[in-house]
């Protein structure tokens, strides 16, 4: 019997389209994640000012990468990914790097244990920034957007590179500041791993109507950081981190004087 021939497809008809990637949200993601490159090249250097200062740049792309995504509805799971690698590099490797090689080298020489202790440091915040940032990317959409668990990684960067960058403008070595170097490390580490919750400021309107004197709120701070941005960059991100700790022990005594009240007023009841 004489065989049908086979119908030939086109390949373009039968493969899937392919997918490409949006440019413009990505350009500020590569844009973040060479700040977070040059200030490890800039530590290496010894060059510790333009170091934490590539860290709030990267600080500044990273926040603008998803805001464009939005507003051109061009994001996709690529460019999550990709902003969750640019994190790691720009908010955890980097300033684990610069906060190692300005402070903690010369933890050595109050002894083989506080040498051990230095770099145990510097990896405690670089593996509580990378926890931190898988617990975020998989509860995406499981939490109450207007807060944080934990104090973001780019919030916990700011810190440590704004302490560092105040330690040089203040012309402190790292070997002055080592144990509080340390101290400050650790605890943005914890923070960032921790419960505590974090306004995350996501629930701004900047569309909204406001009155004219807040209008001059902006212009005043960035009048501010540009007198003396180590001074006032460390102190807005200082604030922030303990702000978390701060009303979680202001809930938890208005909840321990509720249950006080409600427990007097029990006993009352009950005479």
């Amino acid at each position: 019997m004489p065989q049908d021939n086979p119908v030939h497809v086109k390949p373009s008809l039968r493969d899937p389209p392919r997918r490409g990637i949006y440019i413009l949200p990505n350009l500020f993601t590569t844009g973040a994640l060479f700040a977070g490159f040059y200030a490890i090249v800039a530590a290496m250097s010894d060059r510790f000012a333009a170091a934490s200062a590539a860290i709030f740049i990267a600080m500044v792309m990273d926040g603008l990468d998803g805001r464009v995504a939005r507003l051109t509805h061009t994001e996709s799971d690529f460019g999550k990914e990709f902003d969750s690698l640019s994190d790691m590099v720009s908010f955890g490797l980097a300033p684990a790097l610069i906060v190692y090689q300005w402070g903690f080298q010369g933890m050595s020489e109050y002894g083989w244990l506080w040498a051990k202790l230095g770099w145990l440091g510097a990896f405690f915040y670089a593996i509580a920034t990378a926890l931190r940032l898988a617990r975020f990317n998989t509860r995406v959409g499981k939490v109450d957007k207007r807060l944080f668990q934990g104090l973001p990684s780019p919030a916990a960067a700011g810190l440590v590179a704004g302490f560092i960058w105040l330690g040089v403008d203040l012309e402190f070595t790292g070997r002055d500041m080592a144990i509080p170097t340390f101290a400050l490390t650790v605890a943005a580490g914890a923070l960032m791993v921790s419960n505590i919750s974090y306004y995350s400021f996501k629930d701004l309107n900047l569309g909204q109507r406001v009155e004219f004197r807040y209008l001059l709120v902006l212009p005043l701070m960035l009048i501010l950081i540009a007198a003396s941005p180590p001074k006032m960059l460390f102190s807005i991100f200082f604030v922030y981190a303990m702000s978390g700790p701060t009303l979680s022990v202001l809930r938890w005594r208005k909840r321990r004087m509720r249950h006080l009240r409600r427990g007097t007023s029990n006993d009352e009841v009950g005479k």
